[in-house]
């Protein structure tokens, strides 16, 4: 069996001027980064301004699994499968990260004969955004340094800095860290620390900014530290806005790729869903769609993270309204959540099935909170049998939301015509009443517990006595009124990564809450949420590889 890589080097791509010519965007708004990649530059907004939007899907999963689930796959190949039946469709999602590609997760770009290409460079260092964002997130930071340095002026508590550095890379070792020894030539000693690239504020301005100069006031409004007596720091303070805008302008136009088949793809911007709000960037949203009939986009991991953020911050933020939700299951998954071991998810088991589609029922139930009707695309494999996906299919359907089978993995958009056809049905049929599911204006606890209860199904919320004390802090700084940020596990819908399935009589744990008011939301941190993550004992950097011919392996 070829490996995606193989897959993906075996690809006919077309030139990317063809590939925007399909979507009637001119050389004029290319700037090209090679034969195959292109930014679209962001003039192209305005010509486009008075054109009327296409219909917005949005891709989510059940809670994610080591059996794995293939969002990211069923997006490309339900935009695949949408022009194999005469629609015009763009698969718009996120760039992927350094740290997990050469971690435990792989790359971001799909698999199986449902890929972005070119692979190598989208999972690598692309059109060089992330090493934009890193540089402008860094440069904040020695401005910080710089300015206690030289003497304080505005008087900055070194023991109260919350702007971390960070990198596009899995290490641990520098999660908590000291600067500024070595005397006085080389600054102020301090604790500091560093986060992964796609946790930073940057990263979430960067996806959640209508223009250069949003980001800009965007930036300017991050607060990176407080003064000795209590009142913040604010990035403009430094005067920072200005230079981080200039590192950051050929990163805000968004990239143009393809997928297998030659569907356009627009990838642009990539925070995660479990430390940060995972959608890709709003202005790519918005070009794709004004550019095509439908815009297929993606969140991070399962519906209780990165759908909740996509409604919740994403689309209130932007104005969206999804017209439909795909949800993507495996019969392996779901067999997983209820309770089988890794050796017999190739085993039928309808008890253990009937238990872990309550996990997949539990995500139903949250998006149709949100008014937006779903439909569940069930990633087939080889060991799955009749019976297990009939009992899936009818339980769905009972549920009263759309089911189809997916083959894209095998078979690219022929295998996701049925899922193409069954989601052009529910737009065309079905009204889209999306509101978000809590109103900004509520308190900050009360827009945790709603969550927590309402999407998790929790019994209710524990604040740490930390907690409180920052929270009390925000409301004193008048900064409360935003939406909220949750960092929880991925695995479950609980802060125990151990509970699968449908958990019950739970309460969620807030040990603290960070202000991010540049992006213009609050993170929650739960349970063992890292902002930088580790290597695994076996990280896949061991096994990836560039051969003398230039062939590239072990990348996936």
């Amino acid at each position: 069996m070829k490996t995606d890589v193989q897959i993906a080097q075996e690809a006919k791509m077309l030139p990317i001027s063809q590939v925007a010519e399909k979507l009637g965007i001119n050389e004029d708004n290319l700037i090209h980064y090679g034969k195959y990649k292109a930014k679209v530059s962001l003039n192209l907004m305005e010509e486009l301004k008075d054109r009327e939007d296409g219909k917005l899907v949005l891709v989510t999963a059940i809670s994610p699994t080591p059996a794995g689930e293939g969002k990211t796959t069923t997006n490309i190949g339900l935009s695949m499968g949408l022009n194999k039946i005469g629609k015009t469709a763009i698969t718009a999602i996120r760039e992927p990260s350094l740290g997990p590609s050469f971690g435990i997760k792989g790359g971001a770009a799909g698999g199986g004969y449902a890929q972005v290409v070119p692979m190598e460079d989208i999972n690598l260092h692309f059109t060089g955004d992330f090493h934009a964002i890193t540089t402008a997130h860094n440069l904040i930071s020695a401005l910080l340094d710089n300015h206690i340095h030289q003497g304080n002026q505005l008087g900055i508590d070194p023991r109260r800095i919350v702007w971390k550095r960070v990198l596009d890379m899995n290490d641990r070792a520098l999660r908590n860290i000291v600067v500024g020894l070595g005397g006085k030539p080389n600054g102020v000693p301090r604790e500091d620390g560093f986060d992964i690239t796609v946790a930073s504020e940057i990263m979430a301005i960067f996806c959640l900014a209508k223009d250069l100069e949003d980001l800009k006031k965007r930036v300017g409004d991050i607060i990176v530290a407080y003064k000795f007596d209590g009142s913040p720091v604010f990035a403009r303070d430094l005067k920072a806005e200005g230079a981080v805008a200039l590192i950051m302008k050929d990163a805000m136009s968004p990239n143009l790729v393809q997928t297998l088949e030659n569907t356009p793809a627009i990838i642009h911007g990539g925070p995660f869903a479990n430390i940060a709000h995972g959608c890709n960037s709003l202005i790519a949203t918005q070009m794709s769609l004004k550019l095509a009939e439908y815009t297929i986009t993606e969140a991070g991991f399962g519906a209780d993270l990165g759908a909740e953020k996509f409604f919740d911050i994403k689309a209130r933020f932007g104005g969206l309204k999804p017209d439909a939700t795909v949800i993507v299951a495996t019969v392996r998954a779901l067999k997983h959540h209820g309770g089988a071991t890794k050796e017999e998810l190739g085993t039928e088991n309808l008890d253990q099935l009937a238990k872990g589609f309550e996990n997949l029922e539990k995500h139903i139930e949250n998006v149709n909170k949100f008014g937006v009707p779903a439909v569940v695309a069930i990633n087939r494999f080889p060991t799955d049998t009749e019976a297990e996906l009939d009992y899936v299919l009818n339980r769905c359907k009972e549920l009263g939301a759309e089911a189809v089978l997916s083959e894209i993995w095998a078979k690219g958009g022929d295998g996701g015509i049925e899922m193409a056809e069954a989601v052009v049905k529910v737009c065309e049929t079905k009204e889209s009443n999306f509101k978000p599911i809590y109103d900004v204006e509520d308190s900050i606890k009360t827009k945790i517990e709603k969550i927590a209860k309402e999407i998790y199904g929790a019994d209710g919320v524990d604040f740490t006595k930390k907690c409180q004390k920052e929270i009390a802090n925000i409301e004193k700084l008048g900064f409360d009124k935003m939406p909220i940020c949750m960092a929880k596990t991925q695995y479950s819908f609980s802060d125990d990564p151990t509970l699968l399935g449908r958990p019950s009589n739970f309460r969620i744990t807030v040990r603290d809450i960070r202000l991010s008011k540049g992006a213009g939301f609050l993170v929650a941190l739960t349970g063992d949420i890292m902002t930088m993550p580790g290597l695994p004992k076996v990280p896949a950097a061991n096994n990836i590889d560039i051969l003398p011919s230039g062939e590239i392996i072990g990348l996936f």
